[in-house]
């Protein structure tokens, strides 16, 4: 049992803190620029319970308190927002973080490693990378179809037909700038696959992405933003846990006896949604492809996801079973098995 908690507004050069006692009484307060912050920390005499609102440096200073010695809880700045009294202010957000810590139901967010946010570092990069990219894409089939051409889809052929048609007469005073940008989308493509290849270097010794990597429509780069982001499956009671924090769960309105349930939530980590919906659509054409070409070799999984996209439009079979393979990864990730899509659970005799 400590006795006194300190919550935490990190800003970037100026810390405000409020200090209670047990009984949950203010015994004093404190506005410190980031060296004095420091400081202060350091000259605590004994272990004291830190509460942060999560923000962008709120992880170094969590790793940095844990060091310490202290115990550290992060929360989520939209559970503290409704606890603020009044005006926005330095002071006032002190006071919601605390009233916010109070409450049972609101979980902490665990503190991200060093290694866990090198790799959302990593995403963040190639996505920047990738939307660099797709921009300048767009921008050369704009050109070339005002010009009459027509290019393929997909980088890799579109690359090859575009530097032929720089070279075409009607092209010639636009020829330098249409190089350069080539040259860039060449750059981009390259810097990509050189992220990637980062991703699985720093990651490659670890088991879990290892074994997340074998699930259908979970690849390694799925994984990785999978384990960054989530970074222990413990924190979810079940599957549909994990799902409802991404945001893959029905958004419910329900009142007296009428239950409604509408489109997914889309609450959560945007980016990693987004991907596994993208990974889903990949394996879901793929168990239709198997369908038709080797339908013996289909297993349960593909068969259920064949049989809903024939009951239903492509993009809703998409999404339900992205939905399923993020229950799958929690239960792989949690009981330490390998994937198995023929997999029947267990029931009792």
């Amino acid at each position: 049992m400590y006795t006194k908690r300190i919550t935490v507004d990190l800003a970037k050069n100026v810390f405000q803190l409020a200090v209670f006692d047990v009984a949950g009484k203010i015994v004093d307060r404190k506005r410190l620029n980031r060296i004095a912050f420091h400081t202060f920390l350091t000259k605590l005499s004994e272990p004291t319970e830190l509460i942060v609102e999560a923000c962008g440096t709120a992880h170094y200073w969590g790793r940095t308190l844990q060091r310490m010695g202290h115990e550290v809880t992060l929360l989520h700045a939209g559970y503290v927002k409704p606890y603020r009294r009044r005006n926005k202010t330095d002071k006032n957000d002190c006071d919601a973080i605390f009233e916010a810590s109070r409450a049972n139901d609101i979980r902490p967010i665990p503190v991200k490693t060093e290694l866990q946010q090198h790799t959302q570092h990593l995403h963040s990069i190639r996505e920047l990378y990738k939307g660099n990219l797709i921009q300048r894409i767009n921008l050369l089939r704009s050109i070339y179809r005002e010009q009459g051409f027509d290019c393929p889809e997909g980088k890799e052929k579109f690359l090859k037909v575009a530097f032929a048609i720089a070279d075409e007469p009607v092209m010639r005073p636009l020829k330098n700038h249409i190089n350069t940008l080539l040259a860039e989308i060449s750059d981009f493509i390259q810097l990509i696959k050189d992220c990637e290849k980062t991703d699985k270097i720093i990651n490659a010794n670890n088991p879990i992405i290892q074994r997340l990597d074998d699930v259908s429509g979970v690849g390694f780069l799925i994984a990785s933003a999978m384990v960054s982001a989530i970074g222990s499956p413990e924190r979810f009671k079940n599957g549909r846990m994990l799902s409802a924090f991404i945001g893959m769960t029905p958004r419910e309105f329900s009142s007296g006896s009428k239950r409604k349930l509408g489109k997914i939530s889309l609450a959560g980590n945007t980016y990693l949604r987004t991907i596994l919906i993208h990974g889903a659509r990949s394996a879901l054409l793929a168990a239709r492809r198997c369908a038709i070409n080797t339908p013996e070799k289909l297993t349960r999984l593909q068969q259920w996801a064949v049989q809903l996209s024939e009951r239903t439009s492509f993009n809703k079979a998409t999404v339900a079973l992205a939905n399923k393979l993020v229950r799958i990864c929690w239960s792989v990730w949690m009981h330490e098995r390998r994937f198995d899509g023929n997999y029947r659970p267990q029931t009792s005799a």
